[in-house]
């Protein structure tokens, strides 16, 4: 299961309801962050999110409303006393972090570490894996380096465990356990192979635009995504700024087969989203726009979102 906190839902200046960019991810044990603008630490803090946990934050480009919250909640991190490494991924994650730190007299007392993610071309580059799930990038089209991200659960098998009786008389037990891991096992002097008793469960694939105008790569990235969150700054794009709008993005979720658009990072001249929702429903119906502190639970194979708050 994977959850989701919107932090910030809001573009360029920030408004009374909507903080700048900022998302959340949890997935079993791990916890990180998509882009950190500020107030994000303030916000991790109200929602009772241990923000000392969080290992890796994602930074899709070095505009100030993605990543000024970085400095606070490091001093905030460095204050608690943190002592396990923070790893922070961007386009030329290297130059800015060390820009940061020469901010400080002394620096954090933990190790902070920056990974450059590749931002030209269209090719997805993996960034990060375990052994439940992997973060990926592909470089997006915005006024300055930029990047997309996603989060690719591993695909897992289920044992239909009433089919496996029928045909070979296994029940619920260990040989169960390592029928998964070794992908067969003997049982009573017959060969059981896991593809004739298990599903395959795909795993959930959720992707973030950060700040762009629709792309090949992004809709590379996006493709049959289970959740695409994208910059909805305008109801339309506007080249003159370099973002996305809320059409363009429905027509983007179409073509890539996603199930769910959630729409965010928009411009403080809406006050009321809805009619932009409601011109993307009309390409996609499938979508909702996000808020902040909005909560979702997503699980394998569920159709919609879980929306808790």
């Amino acid at each position: 299961m994977l959850d989701l906190v919107f932090l910030g839902t809001g573009s360029g200046i920030p408004s009374a309801r909507r903080n700048h960019a900022s998302i959340w991810l949890r997935h079993e044990g791990d916890y990180m962050l998509w882009d950190c603008g500020e107030g994000a630490q303030r916000q991790l803090m109200s929602g009772k999110l241990g923000y000392m946990r969080i290992d890796r934050i994602f930074i899709t480009h070095w505009h100030a409303d993605h990543w000024a919250g970085l400095l606070g909640l490091m001093q905030t991190m460095n204050l608690e006393r943190r002592k396990k490494a923070l790893y922070i991924y961007g386009p030329e994650a290297e130059s800015f972090v060390d820009k940061l730190l020469g901010l400080d007299y002394w620096g954090p007392r933990f190790k902070l570490i920056a990974k450059d993610v590749p931002y030209r071309g269209e090719d997805i580059t993996v960034l990060h894996k375990s052994s439940e799930f992997r973060i990926e990038s592909v470089p997006v089209r915005h006024s300055v380096p930029a990047v997309a991200y996603a989060f690719k659960e591993n695909d897992r098998c289920r044992v239909d465990i009433t089919k496996a009786e029928a045909l070979y008389g296994l029940k619920q037990s260990p040989l169960v356990g390592k029928l998964k891991e070794r992908g067969e096992v003997l049982y009573k002097g017959q060969k059981i192979r896991l593809v004739d008793v298990a599903d395959v469960v795909k795993g959930l694939r959720v992707v973030y635009s950060g700040d762009t105008m629709t792309c090949p790569g992004l809709e590379k990235i996006s493709k049959d995504a289970d959740v695409l969150i994208c910059d909805a700054t305008f109801e339309e794009e506007k080249e003159s700024r370099m973002h996305g709008g809320a059409k363009d993005a429905a027509a983007l979720a179409k073509r890539a087969g996603v199930r769910n658009l959630i729409l965010t990072h928009f411009s403080r001249r809406y006050l009321n989203v809805k009619p932009l929702v409601e011109e993307a429903q009309k390409i996609f119906p499938n979508t909702m726009a996000a808020h902040d502190m909005m909560k979702l639970s997503l699980k394998p194979d569920q159709a919609l979102p879980e929306i808790l708050k």
